[in-house]
């Protein structure tokens, strides 16, 4: 199945996407090696890998934010007994 996506990327910035600099530094070759033919799909496949890319990033990302929400929650459910315990006493 074959998706173009219309959506614009991130910000091509390289500290804040490590997983995927090497294809951004590629992708950014492609357009300053091909100025005009970057409109007619010269860089579509670099796109299409970079957004595939991104989506991979921000799932990692996700999955390791709710891990540490998990952790926090249930530290803070641990304290929360701690003090009840406390005060029951």
């Amino acid at each position: 199945v074959f998706h173009l996506s219309l959506e614009m990327h991130p910000p091509l910035t390289l500290h804040r996407h490590p997983m995927c600099a090497e294809i951004i530094e590629e992708f950014q070759k492609c357009h300053l090696d091909h100025p005009v033919k970057k409109f007619f799909g010269e860089c579509t496949d670099l796109k299409i890998k970079l957004d595939r890319c991104f989506r991979q990033e921000k799932a990692l990302k996700r999955k390791a934010n709710f891990e540490e929400s998990k952790k926090f929650k249930e530290q803070l459910l641990a304290y929360k007994r701690e003090i009840a315990e406390t005060n029951q006493e």
